[in-house]
């Protein structure tokens, strides 16, 4: 009997030693799988954030990216405009020289083409009892081919440019209106007289009155 009970506490022994080991062995089994999800969660939670990062990120580039464009169209504009505005400005500065030149050039072929003829000078009277105009007339002949002509018809001229002077009075000829009223009407006159328009201007260069 004591051996049979000797036998039964070995048996309770190993069978207690081995729920003890089977325990170990599911403790250590639960351990190992608490521990593999934490590392997928944390793998996961890693692919996440980075996921994310890139996700935020890319924006930003594509922010960055419209922000250089639209930089450089800014800066493409601005320097059309210049070009432009610095083309028109050169053009019409030149346009002007141009412009100023040929008027200039245009003058001195005219300057070149007319003449000025004087006559001798006249001493009329005046329409007033004894009032009297000493005066010295040139006159500019439009083309220097006209000289001959003009010269031919001295005495005509001068016939004609007392009668009108002689039918003026003192007060109609003294102030200035009065004498460029004398001077459109004797150029009128003196083209008449030649029978065309040779004379392009008249000049006194002498005005006297008493």
């Amino acid at each position: 009997m004591v051996r049979q009970a000797h036998h039964d506490n070995v048996i309770l022994s190993l069978s207690k030693d081995v729920e003890g080991y089977a325990a170990f062995v599911n403790h250590h089994a639960l351990l190992k799988g608490y521990i593999n999800t934490a590392a997928g969660g944390s793998y996961m939670a890693d692919e996440e954030l980075e996921k994310e990062s890139q996700e935020s990120s890319e924006p930003q580039k594509e922010t960055t990216r419209k922000g250089k464009k639209k930089l450089i169209i800014i800066i493409a504009g601005a320097m059309l405009i210049s070009l432009v505005s610095g083309y028109f400005a050169y053009t019409m500065v030149i346009g002007k020289k141009l412009k100023s030149g040929e008027t200039v050039h245009e003058k001195e072929k005219e300057s070149a083409k007319t003449e000025l003829f004087a006559l001798d000078p006249f001493v009329m009277n005046l329409a007033d009892h004894g009032r009297f105009l000493k005066v010295s007339i040139q006159l500019e002949i439009s083309d220097k081919s006209y000289h001959q002509i003009v010269a031919d018809k001295i005495p005509n001229l001068r016939d004609a440019i007392i009668i009108l002077v002689s039918s003026k009075t003192f007060e109609s000829i003294s102030s200035p209106e009065g004498k460029f009223q004398l001077k459109d009407e004797l150029l009128l006159r003196a083209n008449q007289t030649i029978g065309k328009d040779v004379f392009k201007n008249l000049y006194f260069t002498e005005f006297v009155m008493q």
